[in-house]
């Protein structure tokens, strides 16, 4: 059963995957959540560099809501930092709450517009 769960979430990614594209001007935002962490990265898909990235276990934080939160403050204080204001959202598959809703919550509260 995991494994179908697992395939059906990366037939979705690969669904958004073909629509959004993140560029110097307006990276793609995307998670990654794990049963203990949650990680976000700035993607430039032109370049195909990574930007900025950040993760709980950067942010020193336990629980995938919570922690997705700080994720979400601290990478909207990096993006800051690298003059980035405003990104395209991926949710990689996942659905919209819980910790992907609050990382992408806290990120628009720190200033990143989506």
């Amino acid at each position: 059963m995991q494994t179908s769960k697992i395939l059906h979430r990366l037939s979705r990614k690969a669904r958004i995957r073909k629509r959004i594209h993140g560029t110097p001007a307006r990276p793609r935002l995307t998670v990654f959540r794990s049963l203990r962490s949650v990680s976000a990265q700035l993607i430039d898909d032109d370049a195909r560099k990574t930007i900025v990235a950040a993760s709980s276990n950067e942010a020193k934080v336990q629980g995938n809501v919570a922690g997705a939160k700080k994720v979400g403050e601290l990478l909207a204080e990096k993006a800051k930092k690298a003059g980035i204001t405003s990104v395209v959202f991926d949710r990689s598959g996942y659905a919209f709450h819980g910790a992907v809703k609050s990382l992408a919550d806290a990120a628009r509260e720190s200033g990143l517009r989506f």
